[in-house]
Order: structure tokens, then sequence, then C-alpha cells
């Protein structure tokens, strides 16, 4: 049987009342009596019914998330998890608005966020694209008091309170060293094939790419990223011109989400057979690129995990809740054909 606030008081020898106190962080209560509150809090292995508690007080969490509209496989996986959140969210007084906007457009997520109403929603989450107008809708919400979350793509941390996504610079940084040691002893040229440069997740992979390259594989050299806003005919245009042009490439680092463009090209011609890849987002159609050896590794991040980490981190801000940081790290997974889930 779960211990109760009346178990917390008996084993801590005060008052309901004072338990209230501790529990609300409100003022009036010795420090040596909060010690011992929470260390019977400790013993007791006590949690805190925050929707309980919320129920009482009529809360109700709205949360808005704002994402990306289009094909993108990961960008709709993402979508689809919210939606499957939201089936659920009404049972602990949890609203969930869903709100797209145009993919890599500054402008129209800084239009979605200046609309937002700071009396009607209780918290922000939203996949990033940073512009100074952006930032200045941030500062903004932030300043009427609500949390901001960003998912996948970040923002310089003085605009949100918290960021729920992997690190990008690690990432960079793996898929340089997978496809180093992937290409072994062969030199030659690797091509970069970002979104869009504008979003921080896509620059701070793409970046730290570069740098463990010229560190730690002298053989290799990186070529400009090309940039296909995560539209499957934008990237196979300028794929296929990259290749026609370059013929040494032997390594290529699929950088956003956006696959479906390099498998296509990459499966026109027997000779880009030999060409190492590496890319991001396990999605259907990267699973069976890794299953016929078109894709060497995929790194991926766990999309249900964000959301439900987004929605956590929301709420416990807006209840000044403390966060437990291990269970909403968002931990880089990395797949080849041997380890397909």
């Amino acid at each position: 049987m779960r211990p109760t606030v009346h178990d917390v008081a008996g084993e801590a020898g005060v008052s309901l009342a004072t338990v209230d106190r501790v529990l609300n962080r409100r003022s009036g209560v010795r420090a040596e009596t909060v010690a011992r509150v929470n260390a019977a809090i400790v013993r007791l292995g006590y949690v805190r019914d925050i929707s309980a508690a919320n129920l009482a007080k009529q809360r109700v969490y709205n949360l808005l998330f704002i994402v990306p509209e289009g094909s993108n496989s990961f960008m709709l996986g993402l979508e689809n998890e919210l939606s499957q959140a939201k089936l659920y969210s009404v049972l602990d007084r949890t609203h969930l608005d869903i709100h797209k906007v145009k993919t890599f457009d500054a402008d129209a997520l800084a239009v979605a966020l200046e609309g937002i109403d700071a009396g009607q929603v209780s918290g922000v989450a939203l996949v990033a694209t940073e512009s100074e107008r952006v930032r200045r809708a941030l500062v903004r919400l932030r300043e009427a008091g609500i949390p901001i979350a960003t998912l996948v793509s970040d923002v310089s941390e003085a605009y949100r309170d918290h960021y729920v996504g992997i690190d990008n610079i690690a990432a960079g940084r793996t898929a340089a060293s997978l496809i180093g040691r992937f290409v072994g002893e062969r030199t030659g040229k690797v091509a970069l094939v970002a979104g869009s440069m504008l979003v921080k997740d896509h620059a701070e992979r793409c970046a730290a790419f570069e740098q463990a390259i010229r560190g730690e594989f002298p053989g290799l050299e990186c070529l400009p990223a090309i940039e296909g806003r995560d539209d499957a005919v934008v990237t196979r245009a300028l794929l296929a011109e990259l290749l026609d042009r370059e013929r040494d490439v032997v390594g290529l680092y699929s950088i956003g989400a956006g696959n479906r463009g390099v498998i296509d090209v990459l499966t026109s011609r027997a000779e880009y057979r030999g060409i190492t890849v590496v890319a991001h987002e396990l999605t259907d159609h990267s699973k069976q690129a890794l299953r016929d050896g078109i894709f060497d590794a995929v790194i991926n991040q766990d999309a249900g995990h964000e959301v439900r980490s987004a929605i956590r981190l929301l709420k416990a801000r807006i209840d000044d809740t403390p966060v437990i940081a291990n269970q909403e790290a968002i931990r880089i997974e990395i797949y080849i054909r041997d380890n397909l889930p």
C-alpha cells in the first residue's frame, strides 16, 4: 500500500499542516523540521500525487506543441506520439494542442508564438528555428510566466526553460567516428546533407562532424553541406548533382531526418553502393535502407520519450516541483542492420 501524507506526518512526528507546508514549499517551518519531514519522505518512499492535488485545486494544464508540417517521417512520428499522448492526457487534467508551421520557416514560427494568448496557455513546447523575431516572441511568453521547452532543435538557453533532445554535438562526433571507422583505409571526400543550417541541431551536428573528421581522420575531406530542407525532391536533385561532380566521395552524413531523397540517389547507380552512409532517425525508410545495405548506421532519438519528457518538464515548471534529470535525458541510440528493433 502506497504511503500517504498521514504516514509521513506520523513518521516525522509533525502535523498534517506542517507536512503540507513542506510539500508546497511554504514559509513558516523551521529548517530542522523541514529536514525531518524530508527524511520521513525518503524512508517511506512517499511520492506526492500532483494529479490529485491539482484536481482539488481544479488546475488544468493547457500545453501547446508547435511542430513542423510536411512529409518528414521523424516529425510525422513526433506528431503521432503527441496524438497518442493527447488521448490519455485528460486523465490528469492536461489539455494538449498541436499547431503546425512551415518547416524551417522562422517567421512562421514567430507568428505562431506571437499569436499565443498568455491567459489561455500554461506551457509551450516547440521545434525551434532560431531568429531574432522568434527570440523576441519567446521573451514575451517567458515574461508572462509561461514555461518554454524546445524539442529536437534548440535555441539559446536564455530563451527557454528546458531542451528536450539528444546532445547534437555528441551526435555529430559520433557520426564522424562511425564513418571514419567504416571507411577504414580509404581516402576521399565526405558529402554532408543537411535540412537547413538555420536550425541549431543541424548546425551543431555539422560543425562537430567536420571538426572530428579533421582531427581524427586526415584522409577524409568534408565537402560543403547541401541543404535539402528535408524535402526528398530537393535533396535528390542537389545530391545527384554533387555526386556527378565529385567522383571520389567515400562517405555521406545525412544530418537531418529527410532521408528519402538520399536513398533514391544512392539506389540509382551501382557505383554509389560503396559509399559509407550514416543518417539520423529510425523510420520505416531508414530501417529498410539499413536492411538493404544502403545505410551503414542510423543515429536515433526516441520521439515518444521526447514528447512525454516535454510534458513532464512543463508541468514540473508550472508546479514548481523537482525534475528527475536522469529520467528526462534523451540518449543517442545507434542502429545497424544487426540490431534493428
